[in-house]
């Protein structure tokens, strides 16, 4: 959408309400919708989100900027161009095709396990709704929108008081540090404030897991792929956040999430020039993005992989609007962005783990000889054959993909490991049955005459150096 009749600016605000002195309203021009389109409006703006004082990922990122509308300076076409090829190369790899934060293999079962730890009095149940937060999930699986065919999706809530958990309270205690920061009041004061290093807290949890399940009463589960999810609701009236800046950390095999009975705190961020505040007790939104991260490894929306920095770079254009992660966002449904990244992960980490299984088999054909000496002529040509149908079924995987038909990938990759075991098993076979054979030779007859030849240069070298005195006789003499 590009408006150049209108002066009037304008940006498009996602929730209800206006901004207050206590609650940033951020606007936008962007809108990712459930279904595969995305709308951006560049006629609207312009808008301005990211670090307040230093950062990465701010907005408007240069002099011009692709989502503003051309009010001022007239643009030149090229300017133009150029911007709007740089949108759609970020929307490209921000949106269609994130990166893949951890490895997710298939698993049929999915459970999610809420452990909320608080105090005696009861944890608020204001900015903590269970029934939200597994509604984003378990609605999109409904919908065939999340989760690959087999797969199931379910949660539990399990309750703890923080008074009968010992361990919980020395996890917590062992993880909590302070930092000191410079204030200028009437003269520049020195402030200490105290969080939760998630690392440590992280480490503690792995360390007693036993311990926190006796207490939490989890069962065990013998199938699926289980993701506990542990939210410390601590009754202290100070700000306590995880690496002082988040209220959730997503781990490959935990999340951990932190609130406290403080209510608000300015985020380091900033949108259309207020100061971004952080709800401190509302968690729906960042548990959602970090379940999201950990038990499908999507990627946030303001990262992304870099090869050639060999690191992940930050940008918030796209961390507005409907989307979990971010701060600028205010909405914890999911965006198509987010529903084909939990499906793909899960595709492409199938896919790494077939590759990688079929590369091995090469190694081992490679090591006993190659293709032709270790298997037999019946069993070369089935092998043969096997691996042709295999590497057709891979690209059909891929192509499948790439047409966002992932219930196609996933029938094709299912139908690739049938051929790959049976590749397997034919070079062990092939393997079982080779004999370690001893192959006596005769020695290698004596190099005569490189030795008479040696000899005899040894032999002249030291003929000449005896009758030295002999042979430079006459030019002795002439001097």
């Amino acid at each position: 959408s590009l408006s150049l009749g209108s002066s009037k600016t304008y940006a498009y605000s996602y929730t209800h309400g206006d901004s207050s002195p206590g609650f940033t309203k951020c606007l936008g021009s962007i809108w990712t919708g459930k279904d595969r389109y995305l709308w951006i409006d560049l006629g609207a703006g312009p808008v301005d989100y990211g670090p307040a004082l230093s950062g990465d990922g701010v907005l408007p990122k240069g002099e011009f900027h692709p989502f503003a509308a051309l009010h001022g300076r007239p643009k030149s076409q090229k300017a133009l161009l150029s911007d709007l090829a740089s949108l759609v190369w970020s929307a490209y790899q921000v949106l269609l095709v994130p990166s893949l934060r951890i490895p997710v293999p298939f698993e049929n079962k999915l459970i999610v396990e809420f452990i909320h730890i608080h105090g005696d009095a009861g944890g608020s149940s204001l900015g903590l709704d269970w029934k939200s937060i597994e509604s984003n999930f378990m609605n999109e699986a409904n919908e065939h929108g999340l989760l690959l065919r087999d797969q199931d999706l379910s949660f539990k809530k399990y309750e703890v008081k923080l008074s009968e958990c010992s361990i919980c309270s020395f996890a917590i205690a062992r993880a909590t540090t302070s930092y000191t920061s410079r204030y200028l009041f009437d003269n520049y004061t020195l402030i200490v404030s105290e969080y939760l290093d998630s690392k440590r807290l992280h480490q503690t949890i792995l360390e007693s897991v036993d311990e926190f399940r006796r207490v939490a009463q989890l069962p065990e589960e013998e199938f699926g792929r289980v993701l506990p999810v542990y939210v410390f609701d601590l009754d202290v009236n100070t700000i306590l956040l995880l690496d002082r800046y988040h209220q959730t950390v997503a781990f490959k095999d935990m999340v951990i999430a932190v609130r406290t009975k403080s209510t608000q705190t300015v985020s380091d961020y900033s949108c259309n020039g207020h100061h971004v505040f952080t709800q401190a007790r509302e968690l729906e939104r960042p548990l959602v993005g970090s379940i999201l991260q950990s038990m499908w490894g999507v990627s946030p929306t303001h990262l992304v992989w870099s090869p050639r920095h060999n690191s992940s770079l930050v940008d918030y254009t796209w961390s507005i609007g409907q989307t979990p992660f971010g701060p600028f966002s205010e909405i914890s449904s999911l965006s198509f962005v987010q529903k084909d990244a939990a499906r793909r992960n899960v595709l492409l980490t199938t896919l790494n783990y077939t590759i990688t299984s079929g590369i091995d088999v090469l190694d081992s054909i490679a090591a006993h000889g190659g293709d032709r000496k270790l298997l037999k002529h019946t069993r070369h040509t089935e092998f043969v054959q096997r691996w042709n149908l295999f590497r057709y079924k891979l690209d059909r995987s891929i192509s499948a993909m790439s047409h966002f038909d992932y219930e196609m990938a996933l029938y094709y990759l299912r139908s690739s490991d049938h051929d790959l075991y049976a590749i397997h098993n034919l070079v062990y076979q092939a393997s079982q049955e080779l004999e370690a054979s001893l192959v006596c030779f005769k020695d290698p007859p004596f190099p005569w005459t490189s030795f008479l030849l040696s000899a005899g240069i040894l032999f002249a070298f030291f003929f000449a150096y005896a009758k030295r005195d002999k042979l430079f006789q006459n030019k002795r003499k002439q001097f």
